[in-house]
């Protein structure tokens, strides 16, 4: 979708179900030129959504949601379809999504600014400041396989919401949940008189897409994926404000004091399985206490036996296929190089290609892939501690640093946990998956740079602008 228009690629990616490799439509891949034709449309665009009122840039994103939710299982069918995620858990996506369209549709009403008394020094008693945020121009919202909707909506919403037209790539698995947002997109600008570049939908090989991040007509990028794309995303984006969410290797504190060992088990077992592991904060190292070891672990293994792998379509299943064959050959590999180098594994069978039961495995050396990077597949990694300190070392003995979390029913262990684990966020007594889409969300060392969450975004999005006004009385 281009300046409005919806236009053939010179080719076209197929797209497939993960877990029955059946054909689901295709990618069109924009050319170079059509590329060109998308910036121009979209530095246009910028003229005039950059004076949009408020109420208007609330309607588009309102009118979006209305689409979206009267169409949510439909949906939900393809989400789950395209991406190869659990039913029940395409469908929590649906909801979630609505949910961070309605804030960025709110926050649109109430992006505000700042009253600064400049009477601070001699000489300037008749001196004011205003603040407000204005938008920064055009951006680039690339979002990755595993949650088509939320990720991208997450991208555009807050944009969207101050005025910042957005060009959109799609990821190749999962493009066809973006494309029919594009379609409801598409059909409000017009409704609305928004001008036909403020949102734009492009596939592209990755040698095509570069302008999207290089060009100077691009102010913003906002990227969702690998740490080895996003930090060079930052490097070729130069002089633009640049959002990074890389992913993680999540890990789980179980203290003694626990308020509840079956719930942490619980909960660590489905935080780290759920969509088979594929998400940023899945659960991927799980550190218990020595005091409590023997006790926790069978009750986490007998929670991670309850969960049914196989069908998406199905809705008692939690644990489904990975993406693609790629991510098989790397979990396949990462487990092998794991027992080969002297780990135990305590559960977890291949079924079939891509798809796995959960995988628990003990005794796993530091010099592992398997320890040191992102599996972002249907494995945990259990390890003993003696006091907190020592988790909280190992957490940290880590490149990674986006979400954490530590059972406790202490405070201070909590604030101590708090203060000294290098992690964009810490949840206490929850899995460090727990995401509400009003939160502040990104992470420090190679999980990323700048936050989402859409007031936070929007901060991202706009810059301030100060006017200083010298009064005459």
């Amino acid at each position: 979708m281009i300046d409005g228009k919806w236009v053939k690629g010179r080719d076209v990616l197929p797209v497939t179900d993960p877990y029955t490799d059946e054909e689901l439509g295709g990618l069109g891949l924009a050319t170079a030129e059509q590329v060109e034709h998308a910036l121009n449309a979209a530095e246009k665009a910028f003229h005039t959504t950059r004076t949009m009122p408020a109420f208007k840039r609330a309607a588009l994103i309102l009118n979006v949601r209305e689409r979206i939710a009267a169409d949510r299982e439909k949906f939900a069918r393809l989400l789950s379809r395209e991406a190869g995620k659990p039913i029940t858990l395409a469908r929590g996506e649906i909801a979630r999504s609505l949910e961070t369209l309605l804030l960025a549709a709110e926050e649109a009403r109430r992006i505000g600014g700042e009253y600064l008394p400049l009477d601070v020094q001699p000489g300037t008693e008749t001196y004011q400041g205003f603040v407000r945020r204005v938008p920064r121009g055009p951006a680039t919202a690339l979002w990755p396989f595993n949650f088509p909707l939320n990720l991208l909506v997450h991208k555009i919403g807050p944009a969207l919401a101050c005025g910042c037209p957005v060009l959109m790539r799609p990821p190749s698995a999962t493009p066809l949940t973006g494309h029919r947002v594009a379609e409801f997109l598409a059909e409000e600008m017009d409704s609305l008189g928004f001008p036909p570049g403020t949102a734009q939908f492009l596939g592209t090989t990755h040698h095509v897409a570069a302008p999207l991040i290089e060009d100077p007509r691009v102010k913003a990028v906002s990227f969702t994926g690998s740490d080895t794309v996003g930090w060079d995303i930052r490097r070729r984006a130069y002089k633009k404000q640049v959002m990074l969410e890389l992913g993680g290797q999540a890990s789980l504190i179980v203290e003694p004091d626990a308020p509840d060992l079956k719930f942490a088990a619980e909960r660590a077992a489905l935080g780290a399985f759920a969509y088979a592991g594929q998400v940023c904060i899945s659960v991927q190292r799980v550190m218990v206490n020595k005091k409590v070891w023997d006790k926790w672990v069978p009750l986490f293994i007998a929670a991670v036996k309850r969960l049914k792998t196989g069908d998406p379509a199905d809705d008692k299943v939690t644990v489904g296929p990975l993406i693609d064959d790629r991510a098989d050959e790397k979990f396949d590999a990462w487990i092998g190089e794991a027992q080969a180098a002297g780990a135990t594994k305590l559960c977890g069978t291949k079924k079939r290609k891509r798809l796995y039961t959960p995988h628990v495995l003990e005794h796993v050396k530091n010099t592992t892939q398997l320890h040191c990077g992102e599996a972002f597949g249907p494995v945990a990694v259990l390890e003993p501690y003696r006091d907190l300190d020592e988790a909280v070392r190992l957490t940290n003995n880590s490149r990674y640093g986006l979400q954490s979390a530590v059972f406790t029913a202490n405070i201070d262990k909590a604030l101590h946990a708090w203060r000294e684990i290098e992690v964009g966020g810490l949840i206490v007594n929850d899995f460090p998956t727990f995401r509400v889409d009003i939160m502040p969300y990104g992470g420090v060392k190679d999980s990323g740079f700048g936050r989402e969450g859409v007031r936070y975004a929007i901060e991202e999005y706009t810059e301030p602008r100060l006017m200083v006004v010298r009064g005459t009385g």
